[in-house]
């Protein structure tokens, strides 16, 4: 039987209106194009499947190590990978838009899951904002806002800065503005309703597809922000922050500054590395790790130990 390793991951990248090129900037990866708005960095949704990199199972979907390799993620019963984990990279504003629960989702989306995500700010500019909920009571108050076009009034804008998180459970009218760079953790799942997108138009003179029954059904009235409460722990070589544990993910932040030793107890742990270089360490061998690199620490790979100047984003089901 081999030794449990680490599962280095290649991304797929997505075109969007609102992308840039902040990703090949910051992290050197091979975007498409100047419009490059999500790296998909750990999925396995059939829109955009990451592939492994490296090792044994070099070349393989992640959707298809999962379903025939399922003791890599501790027989999880979950009939497909759970999460999906992207890097935003946000040139222009994103539509005003509002994603299902399960319940939903399982009734008018085939194949799909809701979709419950949070956001970890990597880097944004001094001016960055985004939309985070909205003034209505009532879905009666919300439709006529909506169709009055009284957008100021309706939605909650909040300012934003480097290092902030924030938690989107399904119903939460949301926006990511324009000068961001966002890591994103969701549920596996590709389903969004758009509200409003500020009437652009695409290259061909097209507006984006809205789904505004859908999006009514949909979203929580009145709004309450979902508030977290992030959790340091000092440990001898760093430090963890726990941001969220919800039904669906837990998301920390591991800070690394020298040596640090951590136990990998669960099904799998997904990790992005967002800044710095370093060595990762475990009883299958070491490696270097760096800046844009995303990989799974699958079950029973026990101890790793991880060493120089990181900065990761950690999530597991």
């Amino acid at each position: 039987m081999l030794q449990p390793a680490p599962i280095f991951l290649k991304p797929v990248f997505k075109e969007r209106i609102w992308g840039g090129y902040t990703l090949r900037e910051r992290f050197h990866y091979d975007i498409p194009s100047e419009k490059t708005g999500e790296c998909w960095a750990i999925s396995a949704h059939p829109n955009g499947q990451s592939t492994v990199a490296d090792g044994p199972y070099a070349g393989w979907k992640l959707g298809e190590l999962w379903n025939h390799h399922r003791e890599l993620f501790g027989h999880h019963p979950s009939e497909s990978f759970p999460l999906l984990v992207k890097i935003l990279d946000t040139n222009d504003d994103l539509s005003v838009q509002v994603h299902p629960d399960d319940s939903y989702a399982n009734r008018w989306e085939r194949g799909e899951n809701g979709k419950t995500e949070c956001w970890y700010v990597i880097d944004c500019t001094d001016d960055a904002e985004m939309v985070y909920g909205h003034s209505a009571q009532t879905r009666e108050e919300f439709e006529e806002r909506l169709q009055k076009g009284e957008w100021d009034r309706l939605l909650h804008r909040v300012k934003v800065k480097p290092g902030d998180f924030f938690y989107v459970p399904s119903g939460t009218v949301h926006a990511l503005g324009a000068g961001m760079l966002v890591l994103e953790t969701q549920q596996n799942s590709d389903t969004t309703y758009r509200l409003y997108d500020y009437d652009r138009v695409d290259t061909a003179g097209n507006k984006r597809e809205l789904h505004i029954e859908r999006a009514l059904d949909v979203i929580r009235y009145p709004h309450r922000d979902a508030v977290c409460c992030p959790q340091v722990s000092k440990v001898p070589g760093g430090s963890v922050t726990t941001f969220i544990t919800c039904d669906y993910f837990t998301v920390q932040k591991w800070d690394v500054n020298g040596n640090m030793d951590l136990w990998q107890p669960h099904a799998f742990m997904n990790v992005s590395v967002i800044d710095g270089n370093g060595e990762l360490v475990s009883d299958s061998g070491a490696r270097s790790v760096k800046k844009g690199d995303h990989f799974i620490l699958p079950y029973g790979i026990g101890q790793v130990r991880l060493t120089g100047e990181l900065t990761l984003i950690i999530s597991f089901p």
